[in-house]
């Protein structure tokens, strides 16, 4: 009915102008194979968003108090002409947008703070001129602003991109802000964005676990650059890199478990436990792998089960508990029926087989 009717689909609220952010002669050019001559020739002669905005500021003095990312609000980029023209209404509606500068893109990086701060330069020299001063780099400048002073531009780049960047990304930042940046207080950085840091792992376990997994992540990715946790005096977690694959349950919450249960096992049951332990993890040849427990109702067999199942995962490996009918699945910890792990057919014949795919996760447990 709504389109029938011919009503909007869509709604646009407001016009969001990229604004071009570049080293000096360094714009981004398009050109075919065989005609990069002819592209670098034409790119000499157009002005860009930030070359353009320097000619304006030569030209029309009340664009000085106006910064490069205000500038679409009173000021429109003809394309045809590559200049700015001052807009006669509709400037309210209008967002100015910067691309994001990796840190690895040092020069571009520093260049952005500055245009985010100055306005009214005229060129690329005015911007990297302080005081009077000429700076080598624009991470010179920066300094010179006083703009590098305390962490404030690494928790600037932090806000800016938990506005769009998954949280992942978000640890690959840090992680590389980290590696490459001078920051005075580390740990500070980290709870200070540890909403942003570690909101995927808080939705997948648990508000009280998922900074664990956090952690773990960030652990793995200082391994890039030669750091880790304990050297950058954060908290160190004991979770192994192959867990973070893992969506299926709680590493750390089972790691809690084992102790309690295991305190409330007899003798015998300790034993089984040990034995059953040591099948699982002693890759020896003559190491039996198959076992039958047996015993009255009554003797807390499913208790020793859980205790096993809860031991394995705490060390970060998977198991899956096969039964044989849903109700005896359903007193198993994530217990499975085994038609729903192997794909078992419920009507059988002497030609079924179990649709179990190679190559998927199931088939490698």
């Amino acid at each position: 009915m709504w389109r029938l009717n011919e009503f909007n689909l869509s709604h646009k609220s407001h016009t969001v102008v990229r604004l071009a952010v570049h080293l000096p002669q360094q714009q981004p050019i398009v050109y075919q194979d065989g005609q990069e001559a002819q592209a670098i020739e034409r790119a000499a002669l157009r002005k860009t968003t930030l070359t353009s905005w320097f000619e304006l500021n030569k030209n029309d003095p009340s664009a000085h108090n106006i910064s490069y990312s205000d500038i679409p609000q009173y000021y429109m980029f003809d394309k045809s002409t590559t200049n700015w023209k001052k807009r006669q209404r509709g400037g309210q509606n209008v967002i100015g947008r910067l691309p994001v500068v990796s840190i690895l893109d040092i020069e571009r990086y520093y260049l952005r703070m500055l245009l985010l701060r100055k306005s009214g330069a005229i060129s690329f020299d005015d911007i990297l001129t302080v005081n009077g001063l000429r700076c080598i780099t624009f991470q010179q400048a920066c300094q010179e602003y006083g703009l590098l002073r305390g962490d404030q531009q690494w928790h600037d780049a932090l806000n800016d991109a938990a506005q769009f960047q998954s949280p992942r990304q978000l640890r690959m930042l840090f992680a590389m802000i980290c590696g490459f940046g001078e920051v005075e207080d580390v740990p500070d950085l980290r709870v200070q964005h540890q909403v942003s840091l570690c909101e995927d792992f808080v939705h997948r376990y648990s508000e009280q676990t998922g900074p664990h997994y956090t952690l773990a992540d960030i652990e793995e990715l200082l391994t890039s650059y030669n750091l880790s946790l304990q050297k950058l005096h954060l908290p160190t977690v004991d979770l192994p890199a192959s867990v973070l694959e893992r969506v299926n349950f709680d590493v750390v919450e089972e790691q809690a478990k084992p102790n309690s249960y295991t305190m409330q096992l007899n003798s015998e049951q300790r034993n089984v436990v040990e034995i059953l332990l040591s099948a699982v993890y002693n890759n020896a040849a003559d190491t039996p792998k198959c076992y039958f427990l047996d015993g009255p109702a009554g003797t807390r067999k499913t208790f020793v089960y859980s205790t096993l199942l809860l031991t394995i995962r705490g060390t970060g490996d998977d198991v899956i508990p096969v039964a044989s009918a849903g109700i005896a699945a359903t007193i198993l910890i994530r217990g499975r029926t085994a038609h729903s792990v192997f794909k078992i057919p419920i009507d059988l014949n002497a030609t079924s087989t179990c649709n179990l795919k190679p190559n998927t996760k199931e088939a490698d447990m």
